[in-house]
């Protein structure tokens, strides 16, 4: 079953128990999809699919990262439980210890040793870690890296 199948079928079972958040939460998800699809001209392949989970995953991140600065409980809360859901269709994320782990390996297989070789080392890493790591968590683990 694909990945877009599988959220098809969540839809549905959503509606028929009558979960008005999930199903709000499956249909806006779907949406994203849709309008990706309509971007790149066709139907997406689960990586697609996970490309835009991802990026819906993120928002959620980023928004309760702001509605935190501002105090709002009430929307942090909704914002959690949309990301909680998001997250049951992504892979399992690495932890900063393996992501740690892999930068060094690369850092150490291209032979970087200052600031000046980030570029090399996210453009060798990321494409390893797509969709199980977040950017920004790489990005501020491989720069400690290359400081030290």
């Amino acid at each position: 079953m694909s990945l877009l199948e599988k959220i098809n079928a969540d839809l549905k079972e959503s509606m028929k128990s009558g979960d008005k958040f999930r199903t709000e939460t499956i249909r806006n998800l779907k949406s994203a999809i849709k309008y990706a699809e309509i971007e790149v001209g066709g139907m997406l392949d689960d990586a697609g699919v996970q490309a835009v989970l991802a990026k819906q995953a993120k928002q959620r991140r980023d928004s309760i990262a702001e509605f935190s600065k501002a105090g709002r409980t009430d929307l942090v809360d909704k914002e959690q439980a949309e990301l909680a859901l998001l997250e049951a269709y992504l892979p399992e994320q690495l932890t900063a210890d393996k992501i740690k782990e892999m930068a060094q390996a690369v850092v150490t297989q291209l032979g970087v040793s200052d600031a000046k070789g980030m570029g090399l080392v996210m453009k060798e890493l990321m494409p390893q870690l797509q969709g199980r790591a977040d950017g920004k968590l790489v990005s501020q683990i491989v720069r400690e890296l290359l400081a030290s």
